[in-house]
């Protein structure tokens, strides 16, 4: 075969993928911000979405700051009590906090999102909604994108505190750092817009996580194994963009400097 025809196959599927994903969100964030407002959806997608990942994003957190305290111990030669503290906690908030806690909930609600609505369009409900003159942007998407969006700064705050204190149980109980001094030395090192760049960046994750389980499931078609690739594909879309989004956002709050 032409590899020019393969690559240009490639591109369009791809461009032609990137336009749906624009239209679909020009439907759905006006849907987000007139009314009517589903209060009660919204309450069920917040506990779902952020309840619910607690202790993934918890464990996930803790062990990712122990390990990071235990590398840079390693690597650092001289006051390594001042500098596993400070780096730890701008590494957490700044960075890890918000892209693991991203990824996690990424991979368990964008896939929960996508398998749910996919599920409604291969079964018709989603056509039942419309036949009965309800929005699915309103009463499907909306809810979603909200509680996403509002319960991911939540989480990357909690994020941040336990990876914080995991590095302080490492510091303190395997490394033999003195307690007051690590929190000192934490505190010292960290800065108002260090957290909140991170919590920037969770709102955008949120969004996105969401409007990736959303588009992917509302479109799928093709029985149980359209509902299966749709799944796949929102996991994988979402975390390429949270990554590709982190860039974007570290470059804008960091490219120049403190």
């Amino acid at each position: 075969m032409n590899p020019l025809a393969l690559i240009g196959r490639f591109f369009i599927a791809l461009f032609g993928e990137i336009g749906s994903i624009f239209i679909f969100a020009s439907k759905a964030v006006p849907a987000v911000v007139t009314p009517p407002i589903y209060l009660r959806l919204i309450f069920q997608q917040m506990m779902r979405i952020g309840y619910f990942s607690l202790p993934v994003v918890g464990l996930t957190a803790f062990f990712t700051g122990g390990a990071l305290a235990l590398q840079i111990f390693i690597g650092s030669d001289i006051s390594a009590q001042t500098l596993v503290p400070q780096i730890v906690v701008l590494g957490i908030t700044r960075e890890l906090g918000p892209v693991m806690a991203g990824l996690m909930v990424a991979g368990r609600v964008s896939a929960a999102i996508a398998a749910e609505l996919g599920t409604m369009r291969v079964t018709e409900q989603i056509d039942a909604l419309v036949t009965l003159s309800t929005n699915p942007f309103k009463y499907l998407v909306a809810p979603r994108l909200i509680a996403a969006v509002l319960t991911m700064p939540i989480l990357v705050a909690i994020a941040d505190i336990i990876g914080v204190m995991g590095g302080w149980v490492v510091g303190v109980y395997s490394l033999d750092f003195n307690s007051a001094i690590y929190l000192k030395n934490t505190v010292n090192g960290l800065e108002t817009g260090d957290v909140t760049s991170g919590l920037y960046k969770a709102a955008v994750f949120g969004f996105i996580i969401a409007l990736m389980g959303c588009f992917h499931g509302y479109n799928s078609k093709g029985g149980a194994q359209g509902v299966g690739a749709a799944t796949t594909n929102a996991v994988v879309s979402a975390a390429i963009l949270i990554l590709a989004a982190n860039y974007v956002m570290t470059a804008m709050f960091f490219g120049g400097g403190r």
